[in-house]
């Protein structure tokens, strides 16, 4: 369990460009990239306990949730349809 948000600039390194463009341009991944950040946040202050606390399903289910939308920014800056 890591503390450290996991901003999409740092899992996409090499895709920097292409995120800042398509956050500026397409509504469909601005959404998704919005998604995961506030997703990753609700997440990351649940585990180190500033924020409300979550029984382990709810948290499994953010954090299956958090992946999907990963897996759906990674396909979108590959240039797939998500």
């Amino acid at each position: 369990m890591s503390h450290l948000p996991q901003d999409l600039h740092d899992i996409f390194p090499a895709a920097a460009d292409r995120l800042r463009l398509l956050k500026e341009t397409d509504r469909h991944f601005r959404s998704l990239a919005d998604r995961y950040a506030a997703l990753d946040d609700e997440i990351r202050r649940s585990e180190m306990g500033t924020g409300p606390a979550m029984d382990d399903m709810l948290a499994e289910t953010m954090k299956k949730e958090r992946l999907a939308l990963l897996d759906q920014i990674a396909a979108l800056l590959e240039g797939e349809k998500a």
